[in-house]
Parts: C-alpha cells; structure tokens; sequence
C-alpha cells in the first residue's frame, strides 16, 4: 500500500552506519513518509539540518565518536521536532535534550512508527 501523502511527510536522518541507515530509511519508507536528506556525519549533518527541508528528524546521538548536540541544536532553533536513536539508553543523551523522544536501538518498524506519530501530534503545524 502506497500512501501519496505520507502520514508525517518528510524525515532527516542522521546515522552514521550506513546499513543501519538503510534499513531505517526503507522502514519509514514503508510507512509512508519521505527521506528528505540523510547523513553519516556531523558537519554534513550540522550544514543539512540548516538547510534541508523537512518535517521531523531522526537522529543517532553517536556518529562517529562524536555526540549529535550541534546537530539538534541546529534543529531546535528551526522549531522542528526530532527523535534521538540510540543503544546507550537515556544516559548517552545529551543533558539539555534528555526531554526528547528517543527510540532504543535495535527498534522494529512499530516502535518507529508509534515515536514518529507520537512525536508528530505534539506538533503544531
């Protein structure tokens, strides 16, 4: 079933694996929403997250090393909403967004889709 407006529209999405990656781009794909940009570093993330159009993010909080804060900061000041991945639990969030939502890794497709959605409807649009 192919959906010609997506439920959420459009996800930015920051890993730094590249299947990893993959398999979440086809997961939201699947559930109908868009890839609107990706990346699997952060100055590629930090220059997309300012210029991509997009209406939610999801992002690894370890790419390569080095934590994701410039990346959310980025997408904080643009007012848009984003979900963190990651498989270090609360405490590998960055401190002034541990209010985020977060998806654990590894996640199935129902985890995704029931953060995307919630995540989504507290937001205004």
């Amino acid at each position: 079933m192919t959906a010609t407006n997506p439920p959420g529209g459009s996800v930015f999405l920051v890993e730094d694996e590249v299947m990893i990656r993959m398999m979440v781009a086809d997961m939201l794909e699947e559930l109908g929403y868009s890839v609107a940009a990706e990346a699997g570093e952060i100055n590629e993330a930090i220059k997309l997250a300012g210029s991509a159009k997009f209406d939610i993010a999801i992002l690894d909080v370890n790419v390569n090393g080095k934590v994701i804060s410039p990346v959310a900061e980025v997408i904080a000041s643009r007012n848009r909403p984003f979900i963190f991945a990651t498989g270090y639990g609360a405490q590998g969030l960055p401190e002034e967004f541990r209010d985020r939502p977060t998806l654990q890794k590894p996640f199935q497709m129902e985890t995704l889709a029931q953060v995307l959605s919630t995540t989504l409807k507290g937001v205004a649009v």
